[in-house]
């Protein structure tokens, strides 16, 4: 079909975040663009244990989480059990982290965070992406 919708890889996404009001707006911005939220979660052990035990196609996590650099740890646990981790932050983002898809920069706009998304989705179907202002990718474009 000319203008069919595109096959989406993520559906189901984890939001680890500390700062209520990002979480909250992250997770009515998702809701908004179609995505089922897995859960909110501000609580690392809870986050570990909703990345081991339900389908989470992918994880947007905050890099700090209460002061702790929590969620590059994050990263590297839902790596190992295949499910891509977008991180975020309001600091100078890692200069590259093996276990995360990216690093999207606080605060995002729904339209980056929309785009960053698709970014991801297009990276793990295959496809080749274009850079974005405000979104470090960690992957190179033959990965």
């Amino acid at each position: 079909m000319l203008f069919s919708k595109r096959k989406r890889v993520v559906k189901r996404i984890l939001i680890v975040e500390d700062e209520p009001l990002t979480a909250f707006d992250t997770e009515t911005m998702l809701a908004g663009f179609g995505y089922e939220v897995v859960a909110t979660l501000d609580n690392f052990e809870e986050a570990v244990g909703k990345v081991e035990r339900d389908d989470v196609h992918l994880v947007i996590a905050d890099v700090r989480l209460h002061d702790q650099d929590l969620g590059l740890e994050l990263a590297k646990i839902a790596h190992g059990r295949g499910v891509p981790t977008l991180l975020a932050t309001g600091h100078q983002p890692p200069a590259t982290n093996a276990h995360a898809v990216g690093c999207l920069s606080k605060p995002y706009t729904e339209r980056l965070l929309k785009l960053a998304i698709e970014n991801v989705d297009r990276h793990l179907q295959g496809e080749s992406v274009k850079p974005l202002k405000g979104l470090e990718l960690y992957f190179t474009q033959a990965e």
